[in-house]
């Protein structure tokens, strides 16, 4: 989703709703507002307002940064014999790296399980790769992140549920739930995910490798 179509009473609570679809905060996004809206008279009359709200940035992920990793990508995965096409989006999610990376590398094709690995970690290496030949050859600062066939988004879905349960077996027991172990772009989406919650507070925990989001009720007052 590029950008969302949203309304409210007024334009800020529009936007807020916005938002809240795209999983962004008001400094990831661009803003144009489609209709201020009217309030009527004893609520005859009166008119929603609209925004139409997109990730800062979605128009701008063509450009050299952006051929240099594609061709980067397209290499490798020439060099480890698979064939793949590579499709250039704007990061429209947390899962995406929204507000973390310059644009979204697509890697569609047939049998690509073998680039995704146990829990995405072999993605998460090839994407480490990338950014780091783009870095050291082409002297870019951006980085890029890559998906093999919507993996991130779906994972990025499955922790969200996990996070919603999770937060509601704190809410009806009073205790504290630990996470397993993940990696950090993975934690921010569970931080992300509860980050509204009035109920419910998360923190990392664990050092290294073993850190975890932990999930407290808040205290009231």
């Amino acid at each position: 989703m590029e950008s969302v179509e949203a309304s409210g009473k007024t334009v800020e609570e529009a936007i807020e709703s916005a938002l809240a679809q795209l999983g962004l905060d008001r400094s990831q996004v661009e803003v144009e507002v489609l209709s201020e809206g009217r309030s009527g008279i004893l609520g005859i009359g009166g008119e929603s307002a609209r925004v139409l709200v997109r990730p800062a940035g979605a128009k701008e992920v063509e450009g050299e940064d952006t051929d240099k990793a594609v061709e980067t990508l397209k290499r490798l995965l020439e060099f480890m014999d698979i064939e793949a096409g590579v499709r250039v989006r704007p990061p429209q999610t947390p899962g995406d790296g929204v507000g973390l990376v310059k644009a979204v590398l697509d890697v569609s094709g047939e049998d690509l399980g073998i680039l995704i690995g146990r829990r995405g970690e072999t993605l998460s290496c090839l994407q480490y790769m990338v950014n780091l030949m783009v870095s050291r050859q082409f002297k870019l600062r951006g980085t890029f992140g890559i998906d093999i066939e919507g993996y991130r988004r779906r994972r990025e879905e499955s922790l969200k549920g996990l996070a919603l349960r999770m937060a509601d077996r704190v809410r009806s027991t009073g205790h504290s739930v630990t996470l397993e172990p993940m990696p950090p772009n993975e934690r921010r989406i569970v931080h992300l995910a509860l980050a509204k919650d009035p109920t419910v507070i998360t923190e990392s925990v664990g050092e290294g490798d073993s850190r975890k989001v932990a999930i407290t009720r808040r205290r009231e007052g």
